[in-house]
């Protein structure tokens, strides 16, 4: 069994701690981790665990251990020593206090919230607690008394499974996660870096992209083309927040209904104006007043004409000052001619597209002069992608272009699990059971599907409850599952590209381009090895040729 540390130096005063301790050391199993006085500092308030049980498989206890004879009455609780007896706090509450104080702690050292089941637990190892004996906020199975304590591990499992609050048992490569920081060891490996600092690092790197702005700030008409990655939407988003603090009326548009919505929540706590419209574009002809449709045809030709033709009677006040575009490949340029025909004669227009990501095919089709809505605005490339680990965009690379340049650090390596196209979706499923296992948070991970979509994903489609599906997606409270066309411009910690076959091949490259490119830490790709290779070249294949092989049914120590 791993003690920490290897051998206690109990002071003075700590007897009832060691005989705790030694207890538990007899009887709890091999792979089980002890450890004693566990310091936690939750923003000001220090705490102390006294005895900290790691249990792999089952999960976690914190144990405030009081020696003495113990009582309680009237809600106050006494502790008789060799002193006397006097008054001391709950161990109730300092072993609840003390067990949320880690759970913050070490979610923030390890990037991930701890979801393994936890209690909090009483030993009193020199009273006797009658059987029956409860109060508030403490059941008697989360206090050892003396009786208790010559069999306290199996009284510490049945706590933990009864009454630990969390959702999963704890599992060894996240216990591992756990005794590393606890063990307080330095020189950890790159590949060790928990995901939190690296996607804080990624932030840190996109921010500073902010140096295109102030250096294209005197260009009025700005065509910015950059890979996956590389913080097109972060500076949609600011350079709409700088239109709009010089006092323009801004539309701040996409198409995507995913990144729509993220654009309308990073809007919604600006505390100066906000853009005039933030959201799609079909959205905003319908609030200018074209009738609802339905169909291909409304989408794609009648709506963006009779928007056309409402425009010419918007008074100026109504008119845009400013047009920034996110995923602007998405935009058909007969889209592109209406919502321009809605802003004045000198708006200025930012368009941010990734020209490799034309996963809808929209500019296969000029529009009707023959002129393309782009053609005069100056173009700036953007070619550092910053927003993933370099393992995940070596995958990808292939398909980004040939001034791709991976600035991330280097990154878990990418997992890859063979499998038949028609299993894809079951053994996905069963690879997000594993990462939740591993320790991942359930909010960290999306699924991704190339063809059919998830029945999860499938129901929000089919009930037509679209808007609650984003809307879950960006309440980030649990895994996602989506199709890759859907999920352009949005990322998630953790990507399974689930790749279960592809509706047309001749699109198959555009969408494991967006797939591969979605992961910021993790990307597991599943599926089959030669429709890999035929949907996205030799050059993908050699690619995860250098991923590392999974079964989902074994664990994988992070």
């Amino acid at each position: 069994m791993k003690c920490i540390p290897e051998e206690p130096d109990f002071r003075d005063g700590q007897l009832a701690e060691k005989v705790v301790w030694e207890a538990l050391k007899d009887c709890l199993p091999d792979d089980a981790v002890l450890a004693h006085s566990v310091q936690v500092r939750d923003g000001r308030a220090e705490h102390e665990i006294d005895i900290l049980v790691l249990w792999p498989g089952v999960g976690m206890a914190a144990i405030e251990v009081k020696g003495g004879r113990i009582a309680v009455d009237n809600g106050q609780w006494t502790q008789s020593d060799r002193s006397g007896v006097h008054k001391i706090q709950s161990p109730v509450a300092q072993s609840q206090g003390s067990l949320h104080a880690f759970k913050n702690w070490i979610g923030r050292q390890l990037g991930t919230p701890l979801t393994s089941r936890f209690a909090y637990m009483v030993s009193l190892p020199y009273t006797d607690v009658p059987r029956t004996w409860e109060m508030a906020g403490c059941p008697r199975s989360l206090v050892l008394d003396r009786e208790d304590t010559a069999s306290a591990a199996e009284l510490v499992r049945t706590a933990i499974e009864r009454e630990g609050g969390g959702a999963s048992s704890l599992a060894p490569a996240f216990m591992e996660r756990i005794v590393r920081v606890l063990n307080g060891t330095l020189g950890r490996d790159s590949q060790l870096l928990d995901p939190k600092e690296q996607e804080d690092a990624q932030d840190h790197l996109t921010e500073r992209q902010s140096v295109l702005l102030k250096a294209t700030r005197s260009l009025p008409r700005v065509r910015f083309v950059g890979g996956a990655g590389s913080g097109k939407t972060w500076l949609a988003i600011e350079k709409a927040r700088l239109l709009c603090k010089q006092g323009k009326r801004v539309g701040l548009f996409s198409y995507n209904k995913g990144i729509s919505q993220y654009l309308q929540d990073r809007v919604s706590n600006w505390r100066h104006a906000q853009p005039q419209f933030t959201g799609e574009f079909h959205e905003y002809a319908r609030r200018l007043g074209v009738p609802d449709g339905t169909g291909p045809a409304y989408f794609e030709e009648e709506l963006p004409q009779l928007l056309k033709e409402l425009a010419v009677g918007l008074q100026p006040q109504q008119r845009l000052d400013a047009v920034v575009i996110d995923e602007a490949q998405d935009f058909a340029p007969l889209w592109w001619e209406a919502l321009l025909a809605t802003a004045t004669d000198d708006a200025e227009i930012y368009a941010f597209l990734d020209d490799h990501q034309d996963v809808y095919r929209r500019w296969g089709n000029p529009s009707t002069d023959g002129a393309s809505p782009l053609e005069d605005l100056v173009t700036i490339h953007i070619d550092e992608n910053l927003r993933n680990t370099r393992k995940i965009a070596e995958t990808f690379r292939s398909f980004a272009g040939d001034h791709f340049t991976p600035r991330g650090s280097t990154g878990l390596p990418v997992r890859r699990v063979e499998c038949a196209t028609e299993d894809a979706l079951d053994v996905a499923g069963d690879c997000i059971d594993a990462l939740i296992e591993e320790g991942w948070a359930n909010n960290q991970i999306a699924m991704l599907t190339t063809k059919d979509r998830h029945p999860i994903h499938k129901e929000f489609f089919e009930n037509g409850t679209t808007a609650d599906y984003w809307r879950e997606f960006h309440a980030n409270d649990s895994e996602f599952y989506g199709h890759v066309l859907g999920f352009k411009g949005l990322e998630r910690s953790v990507i399974v590209l689930c790749v279960n076959g592809f509706k047309d091949l001749s699109r198959a490259a555009e969408q494991l381009y967006v797939g591969l490119s979605r992961a910021r830490s993790l990307l597991v790709v599943v599926g089959d090895s030669d429709l890999l290779e035929k949907a996205g070249g030799r050059e993908l294949k050699m690619a995860l040729s250098r991923a590392e092989n999974w079964n989902p049914a074994t664990p994988v120590g992070l």
